[in-house]
This record gives C-alpha cells, structure tokens and sequence, in this order.
C-alpha cells in the first residue's frame, strides 16, 4: 500500500489515523502490517506508539503548525493601536488622504503613511477583523459643523438649561419644522426582476408644513403650517405653547433665521418668565430630538398611497400626529437615538 504523508491531512483525520495505529497495536498487530493497514511507513506507525506511551491520549493530539500567532506580523503593538485610535477619531481626508470613508485601501494608505509599511489589501481587511472593525453605514455630519461648539453644548450648555429648568419648575421642549410633499413616494417596492416599478404621484405638486415640540416625558404640541414658517407664523405657535403649557417653557430650537428674527426675540424678550428659546449649534440636526418625529412623520406619511391633493396630504399629517399624540411612549423613543440620548 502507499504510503499517506500524514501532513497533508486535515488535523482530526490526522488524529483520528493516530488512534487506528494505537488500537491495531493493543490488539497485537505488528508494526509494519499495522503500517500496510493504514498507509503509514513502519518508522511512522513506532514513533505514533513511542508518543502514546510517553504522553498517554495527548500524544495522539495535532501540535499547530508554523511560527506562534502575531509574530509574523507586520505591524507592532504600538504601530497597531496608533492606527486603531486614527480610524476611530478622524475620517481620511482630515489625514491628508484621497478617501472620503474608511475602505481597506484607504486603511493600507493610513498604515503606509504612519508606518512606513506596504500591506496587500487582503492582509489590510485580516488586520480590521482581528481589531474587531466591521464596514457600516456612516451617520452624516455636515461638514461646516464645528466639533468645538457640539462639545460646549454637550458638556456646558445642555446641562445649564437643564439646572435652569429644574430651579425654575420648568418643561424643556425641542422644536423643529419639516414639509411634506404630495409626490414624495420613498423607500423600496417589490418587483420582478428586471422591471421597475412606477409610482403615479399627482404631477400638481402640493405640499404642507409641520412645526412641532416634544419633551424627554412624551409631550408633543404640533402645527400644520400652509406655508413657508415664517416669524408671524412662529411666533402664533410660541403662544399656543405657553397657553397649553402650565410652566414656563424652556425650548430648544435651531438656527433658522426665522428662529432668530427680530419680531421673535421682541415677543420673547416680553414674555420672558413664560418661555425662553435656546440654540444648538450650527449644522447639528442630530442633536434635536424633534428630528427623528419628522423622520417618523415622512416615512409614514409616505408609506400611504400618493397624495392627489393638498387638503388630502394635510388630513394624512393631521390623522397621524393625532395618533402620535396619544402615544407619549412613541414620542420618548425619538430620545433613544445615539446622537439625541443625551436629551431623554
């Protein structure tokens, strides 16, 4: 018979022919007939018994092969972490390199640039899953966004106007405005392969307003708005807020001009012990909580058949965040998002 180079068998079928040889042996077979039987030189078969009765059942076990794990690696520890801590805080291009998102050969232009070291883009996405990064889908920022104001906001701002509102018995809301439009038909739609589906919106485009405030307790006052916000129009819903709202309201709004305008810091400045409005930074959607209510309002809304009309779009809003308003739990789920929990 043959002889089989154990090498080349797979480690259980290796240990497995091991344990063949010993049984054969206990049961008074000679070395080299043991060795025709399995496919095994004579030497092969004795050195399989001299292991056996050196180190019992253990002898018969695999060894690993090659050098010990991590020390053909190319990178050291040190040069390692610094490449981890680079992708976790920066983006390329903030590094000087022609990618826009971490890819594999944006990560082996980063180690190239740092360590001096070549990788194959292979080896690149072996070290990424032994650091245990996976490809995802980015959360977008803008890019006037200025990391120094979120921080202040984050750690100085926020905080404030919450020990404000608990000296004061106040309620803190977050405002936000959105529109909708009658052919704005989103997200997918089953078909067979190969044929796109076709919606049919209504080609007389009409679309609607919404501004609105919700609180971290499941309050929400909403407004549908015919047109454009403007600062008579903003300042009809600041009053409906402190007529509806038994404390003095803490709101929290963008920096849309209109937010800012002078007829609507005059009616504020008036009313200062009934309401006060504050700021989020600039190009910071993600941190207003109100936000993810106008992302929930567009993907229901839209979920519905085309709207053929205006006053039929407003009645699909209107139904809708009447039922929000019944659901304080649904409108606490808008704090859960990453960017928003420091809010709830």
């Amino acid at each position: 018979m043959k002889h089989k180079d154990m090498r080349s068998l797979p480690r259980a079928a290796q240990e497995e022919r091991r344990r063949q040889v010993i049984g054969l042996r206990e049961s008074g077979m000679g070395l080299a007939a043991i060795g025709r039987q399995v496919g095994l030189s004579q030497t092969g078969v004795f050195n399989i018994c001299q292991r056996y009765r050196e180190l019992g059942v253990a002898g018969l076990r695999s060894k690993p092969h090659g050098p010990p794990v991590g020390t053909t690696r190319r990178l050291s520890a040190a040069q390692e972490a610094e490449i981890r801590s680079l992708i976790r805080r920066q983006m390329p291009d903030a590094l000087g390199l022609a990618f826009a998102l971490w890819s594999r050969p944006a990560v082996r232009a980063l180690i190239e640039q740092r360590c001096g070291v070549r990788l194959a883009v292979r080896t690149t996405g072996r070290y990424l899953a032994r650091w245990g990064f996976t490809a995802q889908k980015p959360l977008r920022r803008a890019y006037e966004q200025r990391p120094s104001e979120v921080r202040r906001w984050l750690r100085e701002e926020h905080p404030a106007i919450v020990a404000q509102a608990k000296r004061e018995n106040g309620i803190i809301l977050w405002g936000d405005e959105t529109g909708l439009r009658s052919d704005d038909v989103r997200g997918r739609s089953y078909a067979p392969r190969g044929k796109t589906p076709t919606v049919r919106p209504s080609h007389k485009r009409a679309g609607v307003g919404l501004i609105s405030a919700i609180s971290n307790k499941g309050v929400l006052r909403w407004m549908v708005l015919e047109r454009a916000i403007t600062a008579a129009v903003l300042i009809v819903f600041l009053a409906r807020l402190i007529r509806d709202v038994d404390q003095k309201v803490f709101l929290i709004l963008d920096r849309l001009p209109v937010h800012r305008a002078p007829a609507v810091r005059a009616w504020l400045a008036e009313r200062r012990d009934r309401i006060e409005v504050f700021h989020l930074p600039s190009y910071s959607p993600e941190l207003n909580p109100d936000e993810y209510l106008n992302a929930h309002l567009k993907r229901a809304a839209t979920a519905k058949p085309p709207s053929r009309s205006k006053d039929e779009l407003r009645r699909h809003v209107t139904r809708h965040m009447r039922s929000l308003s019944r659901r304080p739990d649904r409108v606490r789920s808008f704090f859960g998002h990453r960017s928003a929990r420091y809010a709830a």
